[in-house]
Formats: C-alpha cells, structure tokens, sequence
C-alpha cells in the first residue's frame, strides 16, 4: 500500500476508536448529566496535555469482538496536572460497561508500572462492570486474564494513587478504590466486588443496591472512600485538589503554594471556639480552619469515625496534616472506627513526607461490649504501632483532656518531635470522675464525693508537665499557628531533607 493508503487507514482507525460506544451511547450519558470517558480525562488533566497510549486496542476474543470493542473500554495514557505529569487510566462504560478485557489489563498495567517506576501519580478513573464474560472463563480465559501480572495488586506507596467510583463501579473500580491513597465517589453510586444481579444469584434473594455498596454506606460503615461528591465534575475537581497536597513520588517534599494573603489573622478567635468550660462541647474543626492558611483545609472520611478529624492543609504555604479529636461526638472519645482511621492517615502522612499536626482533646478510647466486638483492643494497638513507627516530623498540641493510653496515641510523650498545651490541657491516667470513684468508692452525689474528686483532680493541671519538660511548653491557643510553624521548619531540618524512613509503605491500603 502507498503511504496515502496507509496514513488514510490509520486515520479511519483512531476515528473508529474515538467514537468509543457509539452515538447514541453518548447522548444516553449527556441526558443524564455523566460525562462520557473522553470528557473525563479533559475535566481531570490540564489543557491539551493528555498523550494516549493503547487508542487502537480491542479486545482479543475474536474478530466479532474486536469489532466491538474500541480502545477495549479504556482510555489510557499521560497528561499533566498543574503542570506535573500523571498517568490516567479513565473507563469508557459505553464499550462494554468497560468491563476488564486481556487488552485494557495490558494498557492499565502498562500505565500504573511506568508511574511506579518512573515516580509519577496514578489516577484511575472507575466505572465499569467487572471481569468480561465469557472471554474470563475456561482454563484460556483465566489463563489468558489473571495472575499474570504480580505487580497489580502490590502497593509500596512509592507515588500517590488516586481513584474514583463513578455510577456503577464493580470489579476492578471497586479494587483500585480499595488500593488508592484518595478515593472519591459520586452519591448515587455504587461500589462493590459484583453486580447486584451477580450477588443475588450467589446469595438466592433480591438485594438493595444502597446495602450492597452505596455512597452512604461507605461514607459512614466501611470508611473505604475518603470523599463525596454530587457530579463527575466534583469528582475529578476533588482528586486535582487532593494531588495538589502531594509530592510525585516518595523522594520528594509536596509541592509548597504561596501564603494567602491574611494567613495568620484572627487567630484570637480560637478563644472564642474554646468554652472556658471544661466540660462543655465545641467544634474542633472551626479551630482547624482558624490555625491552617484559609481555604486550605481538606478533609477526609468526614462521616467515617467521627470523633476523630483527619485532613490535609498547609500552614505558611507549607502541607501539613491534620489529627485532631472532635469533642463533639461522644466527648472526642477514639472508636475502633476512629482508631482505624487515624492509622490510615498517619500511613498516608509517613508515606508521602508530609508532617503531621495532632490537636489533642480526648477522655480515651471507647469502651464496652460493641467496642469489643469490633476489635478494640486491635485498633489500639495499630494505633499505638503507628505513633511509634512514625518518621516524618511532627507536632502534638494537648488542647483539653488527655487521659491514659490515648494520650501516648495521639502523640503525646515522646511519640512527637515538639509536645506543647494550651493552659487548657489536663492530663492524667483516667478521667478524675471515674478515677474518683475507683479510688474512693464514691458515686457523683454521694457525700464526700466533691472532696474527693477535688483531691483527683489537683494535679490535672498541665504547669506539672511543664515544670518537668515532658511538655516543651505551655503556649496560648492563638499562639499556636506561629509555633506550629516554627518547629516544624525546625524539624524538616533533619539530614534526610524533611524526608521519611516510610517505615509504614507496605501497611494494607484497606481493612
């Protein structure tokens, strides 16, 4: 064939590919407000920047199917955000409910090796319908599909993975979901190993699509997706945002931003957030917002393990992270569930060299029966793992109560590179209520029992702590920022350049 003939062909091909699901397919999706692969990867990645790898792949059953199968149900390739490069792996659902194929495995699997190898994010955007049938099955089809690549599944956070559940996301989304540093899903989604059709066949009754992998129940039950939003746009607006906290890879510090302008005013209002009761409730998060550089607090699992506050945010242009208590649910007391979610973030933090901030205002961890059942006692103690393997530097702030164990898990002692409280601040091995009654004998209303608990609660106080510098100092609440600040810069100083050991890499992305 002459040259004509051979670019002409290879013209119709890539315009045979772009049409992805067909026309109507596509106009299916503009009605119901989703935007369609090719639309996603250019909301995600910056103007222009995509480059394309795998555009003439089709599915390698057979002809018939080939035919069928344009790009093989993926978009796969290399753009830039904010001017960075990251590799994109976006699935078409108009190609076969962009369900996995031996090709679009090939072209995911090239994507994701070349970003863990050449220090570059992965992002993948997810909505599909899992394994294709019937290429998968037979002793060829698994053969052909699974266990071929031993990389697939093995994380070592060497650079961030994002990932998004968008509409109906089984299979493969459900498991890059799981496996990803930063999930986003979009309400009135789905995500879960198999379809609803699939499940209950297996189980031999209906089953309600929201029980079987809703937003809410992730939001609030499995804390396996860290963000929610309304659209396609938020979603990829919200994985922008959340790489824009992160370094490219584990060698590097996260990118710094420049300060706002009046980063650092108003820092009196912390007094007017913290009751001057000690027994009365407020909004952590509030004071978070009033401490980091406005606008820059993001966080994560809002509704997963409430008592505890988990985000990202910079601080003088600088990223930080955020573990505070929240006493406005059960006192600031640390769940199983918060517990857990604390290990993610710290996993995350040490990872990926970013310093954490711990705002400390907790009576301890929960007990009882339920407590148990969800395994307490474990949870603790990845916690307490956590806080003892943890390398990059960081600061602990003891705001209110820090009682017993919790104390040493929320960094205090020597599990921080800069311990310091509030005048505020009382510590001590068990809350004076309950102290007062084990020690004593005495219930609130008995007589004696105010004596009592006067006599507990004398050395609560947190100028003992100060006097013998297990606390490096007691600082105003408005001072906080300033000194957050300062020791930080101080702590990045260290001969790795501000670098982690990431001793944590290999911890499971989901439990």
């Amino acid at each position: 064939m002459a040259h004509d003939e051979l670019m002409n062909e290879l013209d119709a091909r890539r315009a045979a590919a772009r049409r992805m699901g067909g026309p109507e397919k596509l106009a299916r999706r503009a009605e119901k407000g989703d935007l369609n692969a090719e639309e996603r990867v250019a909301a995600l990645v910056d103007e222009g920047s995509f480059y394309e790898t795998g555009l003439l792949g089709v599915s390698s059953y057979s002809p018939a199917e080939a035919a069928k199968t344009p790009r093989d149900g993926k978009i796969a390739g290399f753009g830039r955000i904010d001017g960075r490069d990251v590799g994109v792996v976006v699935n078409d659902f108009t190609t076969k409910g962009a369900s996995t194929g031996a090709t679009n495995s090939k072209k995911m699997g090239y994507v994701r090796k070349t970003c863990v190898e050449r220090g570059i994010p992965f992002l993948h955007v997810g909505e599909s319908t899992g394994a294709r049938l019937p290429d998968a099955m037979g002793s060829r089809g698994m053969g052909q599909m699974l266990g071929n690549d031993t990389s697939q599944f093995r994380r070592k956070r060497e650079v961030p993975y994002l990932s998004a559940a968008l509409n109906t996301s089984f299979g493969s989304s459900a498991w890059m979901c799981c496996m990803a540093d930063f999930a986003v899903m979009k309400k009135g989604s789905i995500m879960s190993v198999s379809s609803p059709r699939l499940v209950s066949m297996a189980i031999g009754e209906k089953v309600d699509l929201e029980e079987l992998g809703g937003w809410r129940l992730h939001a609030e039950k499995t804390g396996l997706i860290d963000h929610f939003v309304d659209t396609d746009e938020e979603a990829l607006a919200a994985m922008r945002r959340f790489l824009s906290y992160m370094p490219s890879h584990n060698r590097e510090l996260p990118p710094e931003a420049p300060v706002p302008e009046g980063a650092g005013e108003g820092q009196e209002k912390i007094l007017d957030i913290l009751p001057e009761r000690r027994n009365q409730v407020y909004n952590m998060k509030k004071i978070v917002e009033v401490m980091v550089d406005p606008g820059s607090f993001f966080e994560l699992k809002a509704r997963f393990g409430k008592p505890l506050i988990t985000g990202l945010a910079r601080m003088g242009g600088k990223v930080v992270g955020i573990l505070a208590n929240n006493p406005m649910v059960g006192g600031g007391a640390l769940s199983a569930d918060a517990c857990r979610k604390a290990v993610d973030f710290t996993v995350l933090c040490d990872s990926f060299n970013i310093p954490i901030v711990r705002l400390m205002d907790t009576p301890g961890f929960v007990v009882g029966t339920e407590a148990e059942r969800r395994g307490a006692p474990g949870w603790i103690m990845n916690f307490m793992n956590t806080a003892c393997l943890t390398t990059v530097p960081s600061v602990t702030v003891l705001c209110r109560k820090a009682y017993g164990r919790a104390y040493v898990a929320m960094g205090g002692g020597a599990h921080n590179d800069s311990m310091v409280a509030w005048p505020t601040a009382e510590i001590s091995f068990m809350d004076p209520v309950f102290a007062t009654s084990i020690v004593h004998n005495k219930a609130q209303g008995d007589e004696g029992f105010e004596d009592a608990l006067a006599d507990i609660q004398k050395d609560l106080e947190v100028w003992g702590m100060a006097e013998i510098y297990s606390a490096h100092d007691v600082i105003k609440p408005q001072e906080t920022r300033e000194h957050v600040i300062r020791m930080l810069d101080i702590h990045r100083r260290r001969r790795s350049g501000g670098l982690g050991e990431h001793l944590m890499s290999t911890w499971p992305t989901s439990y």
